[in-house]
């Protein structure tokens, strides 16, 4: 595995649901969204690594992360449908469900991050202009002096 630990497991389920679907050519319908949606996942995780900000970043992978419980409705409504077999479900929901928690791990870490940040800018922001605005009124009150 590399260094990207989410990414790499969202390859690897990527790939189970390609081979799944190869293997379900009735449903086209139905195949078809599992597919969307299960490689869909993956590739958010994969653009959210090259976010113009962290905005973008948090953006990016929520939308990973509804794909993801997306996936998951696809999954369990395949198993309730006899579509797909009991045992392959439990290992695309057990896959399934380590990127879920990972995604929402990193977006609430990030979130929290981005607050601190945004907070302490925001801080900033406001103490300048109050400065700002105590030496506009400090001068007034000079030039009034004279």
């Amino acid at each position: 595995m590399s260094e990207n630990l989410v990414l790499d497991l969202s390859m690897q389920f990527a790939i189970d649901v390609v081979n799944l679907c190869e293997t379900l050519k009735g449903k086209s319908v139905l195949t078809n969204q599992l597919l969307r949606s299960g490689t869909s996942i993956g590739a958010n995780i994969h653009e959210a690594n090259y976010a113009s900000s962290k905005a973008d970043f948090i953006a990016k992978m929520q939308i990973a992360l509804k794909e993801c419980h997306e996936t998951e409705y696809w999954l369990k409504l395949f198993v309730k449908t006899n579509i797909i077999a009991e045992e392959i479900f439990a290992k695309l929901s057990n896959d399934s469900g380590k990127i879920r928690r990972i995604l929402i791990s990193s977006i609430n870490t990030t979130k929290a991050i981005y607050n601190i940040s945004w907070t302490h800018h925001f801080r900033f922001f406001l103490c300048n202009v109050s400065n700002c605005f105590f030496k506009i009124g400090e001068y007034k009150r000079k030039s009034q002096r004279r």
